[in-house]
C-alpha cells in the first residue's frame, strides 16, 4: 500500500495544481490511496471525478487552520461531510481574516526593509488568497533588488524551496514581519471535524511544536484522533516520540507528503520520510480511515 493524505490543489492559496492533474500525479507515482486537504476549504472535492477512482481510493479532507494556547497549528480532517454548510462559513470567515491582515503583511515587510508592489502581488494571486509565499515568488520573479533576499535566490543558503523559506524566516509566528490572525481555537476546530462526521489528526506537531514535542500528549487528550507522524518535516527522533504517542494510546498514525507545487518544491508527491517499522501500523490506520471515506 502506497498513501499519501496530506495534499493540496490550487483552491489553496499556496497550491499549483488542478484536482485532475493531482489525480494523475497520484496515478503516475502508483499511488494507491490518497486525500486532498487543501487548507481552510473543500471546494477542490467537488472536482475529483468518480469515474477515476475505479482505479485509486480517495479520501476528502481538509486542513484547518487554529490555535492552541497560543500556538498555531493545523488540524487535519478526513472524511468530513464535505457538503456541510460549515465548511463555506469557514472558508469566508478566514478568507475575510487572511485579506484584512494583507496591508500589515506588506507594511511589516517594508519595516523590515523589503519593500513590494502590495497591488503586483494582487494581480498574480488572480483572485486567490495573497500569501506570504505569494509575496517572495513576486519579489524574487520580478527579481527586486534587495541584498536581504539573495539567500532565496538560486545559489542562496535557502535557495531550495525559496517561497516557504522566505514565509518561514519573515512570516512564521515568532518571526519579524508575523501578523497574528486570530484562528479558531483547537478544540472548536476539533468540535467541527467531529460534528461533521469527520475524524481529526494533528498535522505534522514536530514542525508547530519543535522543541515542544511532548504538547501532542494534550492534543490527543483533547480530542485528536492521531497524528501525521510520517511527513517531510520530521526527523527521526520526532518521528518515534509521536509514533509511541499514538501506539501507546490505539490511536491513529497518518503519512503525508504535504505536496503544495511550486512552493514546495523538493517534495513530491507521495514521499516523506521512511515508516520503517510502523508499516504494518500505519497500513491499518490508513484502512480504518478509508473505510469511513463518503
Amino acid at each position: 500500500m502506497k498513501a499519501d493524505l496530506h495534499i493540496h490543489t490550487k483552491y489553496s492559496s499556496d497550491g499549483e495544481y488542478k484536482v485532475k492533474d493531482i489525480v494523475n500525479k497520484c496515478i503516475d507515482n502508483k499511488i494507491d490511496i490518497f486525500a486532498i486537504t487543501d487548507h481552510n476549504t473543500v471546494r477542490a472535492i467537488n472536482d475529483v471525478s468518480t469515474n477515476i477512482l475505479d482505479s485509486i481510493s480517495f479520501i476528502p479532507g481538509i486542513e484547518i487552520d487554529c490555535n492552541y494556547k497560543g500556538t498555531d497549528l493545523h488540524l487535519l480532517g478526513y472524511n468530513i461531510d464535505w457538503k456541510s454548510t460549515d465548511f463555506e462559513t469557514l472558508d469566508n470567515d478566514i478568507s475575510a481574516k487572511v485579506m484584512k491582515s494583507f496591508d500589515q503583511m506588506i507594511h511589516n515587510l517594508d519595516k523590515l526593509g523589503i519593500s513590494v508592489d502590495a497591488s503586483r502581488v494582487l494581480e498574480v494571486a488572480n483572485g486567490k488568497l495573497p500569501s506570504a509565499e505569494l509575496i517572495a515568488e513576486v519579489l524574487l520573479t520580478d527579481e527586486v533588488e534587495n541584498k536581504k533576499l539573495l539567500p532565496y535566490m538560486p545559489g542562496g543558503e535557502r535557495s531550495d524551496m525559496p517561497y516557504l523559506n522566505f514565509y518561514l524566516d519573515y512570516f512564521a509566528q515568532g518571526k519579524p514581519a508575523y501578523v497574528m490572525i486570530e484562528y479558531m481555537n483547537y478544540n472548536d476546530a476539533i468540535d467541527l471535524v467531529k460534528e461533521n462526521g469527520g475524524i481529526p489528526i494533528v498535522a505534522h506537531p514536530g514542525l508547530n511544536f519543535r522543541n515542544r514535542e511532548s504538547i501532542v500528549e494534550e492534543l490527543l487528550d483533547n480530542g485528536a484522533e492521531g497524528l501525521e507522524v510520517f511527513n517531510n518535516y520530521h526527523n527521526e527522533k520526532q518521528i518515534t516520540y509521536f509514533a509511541e504517542a499514538v501506539t501507546k494510546r490505539k490511536a491513529l498514525m497518518t503519512c503525508g507528503s504535504d505536496f503544495h507545487g511550486k512552493t514546495k518544491p523538493t517534495i513530491e508527491l507521495g514521499n516523506y520520510m521512511p515508516v520503517g517499522n510502523y508499516q504494518s501500523y500505519l497500513k491499518d490506520s490508513v484502512m480504518e480511515i478509508l473505510k469511513t471515506s463518503r
